[in-house]
């Protein structure tokens, strides 16, 4: 499954594991920046997920604030 497809659960235990993982004392300097690269392409995958619901939220409240109007 692609990043983009994962939910966010799922996304934020893999950052987890990442930052748990960059925490070891026998990680190398490759693996590290591997790591830090995953783990930010995790992160703005999390972060535009949480943008689009957030403006679904207020697509929903805007709709919702009108049907109130209506009545």
């Amino acid at each position: 499954m692609s990043d983009e497809n994962k939910s966010l659960e799922a996304s934020f235990k893999e950052l987890e594991k990442i930052i748990k993982d960059l925490e070891g004392e026998d990680i190398t300097l490759e693996e590290s920046f591997k790591l830090y690269k995953d783990g930010m392409k995790l992160l703005k995958n999390c972060n535009d997920a949480i943008d689009k619901v957030e403006k679904q939220l207020i697509i929903l409240g805007e709709n919702s604030n009108e049907i109130e109007t209506r009545e």
